[in-house]
């Protein structure tokens, strides 16, 4: 096993024996090992590892586990972050559970298999990570810039990077993706980078405002221009001067409408509903759809000058089934917001529930997320939230998660030996070079795990 960083992991295990071959195996990382709960919480003090190995069966009582599990609640309280992976005999996988329910990370049985060892690991590392990455950006920015925008996969880094460009330009804006990919968020974020942050962000969504009503909210009206107007009344625009309007789900907006609404962008002027005076406005438009509007306008149900109007500038913003991993860091992120909201202690996320949500294509995007989530920090009673809790599909082999200890190194192996391939140009001699092994070793696996490639 290695890492490119060196990722720190704790040992903790009474059996020297074990732990020289543990220690061995992890030659990539920094290893510190403890004997007791004593040991092994004066080194998580120390160095806070984001990793710990941990046997259940500790002195004073090496043949029961409950110390093991005392260890387990105190490093939590140390670390609330640190991925514990509980190092157990087979007939202790109810213990394993436990452990899990307790709030270990995951379990791995004894004699320990490493290259599934290996697996779970990277996992651990990367998940814990994630976490750190997303920890350190919120606390590097300033509040409320970008806000509530959790990512750290590189599509969504490159969207931020374009929004931080934008932002103290004038440029207007429109904002596209599916709904429930945070175009709001984003928005928001536009606006208070800008120098207009002082003023006004004022959000009108155009589809949810019926048509009748949509004009005199935008425009305002005078006293008597209509049915029950019985004073003045500014709109949504003029509301904005000085600031920023975000018109959501544009493409949703009345043909009618959309050209008046091109006149005030080419002219910068409104006409109130039943006025005549021309009211001069400076606000920046940022506007948002999840609508494809190029199929809109080839229907001639949007109006082509108005979209180069509201489209200097497009940010397409990918949906979270295209954000990797980001899926997960997310879910850690409104767990916890959902667990403070609530009241409750703060829960975690089992591994099923990792792999379910990292498997699982999101719809509904964060929103749905955000609802699933919310919903499982409710409803669930113990210290860990499963797939089942966020009403998901269990995991499956074909999605990455292994089934069995068997299937697990068969996988990592696949995996190990694909890569090899693919960086040797499928050249047996090389890739055996650099998994290490010989030749007849290498078609040995080969004929295992992927016949047809050792014909």
């Amino acid at each position: 096993m290695s890492a490119e960083l060196k990722t720190r992991i704790l040992i903790v295990e009474d059996d020297p024996g074990l732990q020289r071959q543990l220690k061995w195996a992890l030659d990539g990382f920094e290893v510190d090992c403890a004997s007791t709960r004593t040991e092994a919480v004066a080194v998580a003090r120390r160095f806070e590892p984001a990793i710990v190995l941990q046997d259940l069966g500790l002195p004073p009582d090496p043949d029961g586990v409950e110390e093991g599990f005392a260890t387990i609640s105190e490093l939590l309280r140390i670390g609330p972050t640190m991925k514990i992976v509980v190092v157990t005999g087979r007939e202790g996988r109810e213990h394993a559970l436990r452990a899990i329910r307790l709030g270990a990370y995951d379990f791995c049985q004894k004699p320990v298999d490493l290259p599934v060892l290996a697996h779970i690991i990277d996992r651990a590392r990367r998940i814990h990570e994630l976490e750190e990455d997303n920890r350190r950006l919120a606390e590097s920015r300033p509040a409320n810039v970008l806000d509530g925008v959790i990512g750290a996969s590189e599509p969504m880094m490159k969207v931020c990077r374009l929004v931080r460009k934008l932002a103290p330009t004038q440029a207007t804006v429109l904002l596209l993706g599916e709904s429930g990919t945070g175009k709001e968020r984003l928005a928001q974020a536009l606006h208070a980078l800008s120098e207009r942050a002082p003023q006004p962000m004022v959000a009108i969504n155009c589809a949810a405002i019926p048509e009748a009503l949509l004009e005199s909210e935008l425009f305002g009206y005078e006293r008597g221009a209509f049915t029950g107007a019985v004073k003045q009344t500014r709109g949504k625009i003029e509301l904005a001067d000085g600031g920023t309007l975000f018109l959501d789900e544009i493409g949703d907006m009345p043909l009618a409408l959309q050209a008046k609404l091109l006149r005030f962008l080419q002219e910068r002027v409104i006409e109130r509903v039943g006025g005549r005076e021309l009211i001069a406005v400076d606000v920046r438009i940022v506007a948002a759809t999840h609508r494809d509007l190029q199929a809109a306008i080839a229907e001639k149900a949007f109006r082509e000058d108005l979209f180069y109007r509201i489209s200097e500038v497009a940010v397409n913003i990918p949906p979270l089934r295209e954000r990797g991993a980001d899926a997960v860091l997310i879910a850690n992120y409104l767990l916890q917001a959902a667990c403070r909201r609530h009241g409750k202690p703060l829960l975690k996320l089992a591994p099923d529930a990792i792999a379910a949500i990292e498997q699982y294509r999101w719809p509904g995007n964060v929103r749905e997320l955000e609802n699933r989530v919310n919903a499982a920090a409710i409803m669930v009673e113990g210290k860990t939230v499963t797939a089942e809790d966020l009403s998901l599909d269990p995991p499956t082999e074909e999605t990455g998660v292994p089934l069995s200890l068997r299937e697990a190194r068969r996988h990592a192996e696949n995996a190990a030996v694909q890569r090899a391939l693919a960086v040797a140009g499928g050249n047996i001699s090389k890739a055996a070079e650099l998994l290490g092994v010989t030749r007849p070793t290498l078609y040995e696996i080969l004929e295992r795990t992927s016949p047809t490639l050792a014909k």
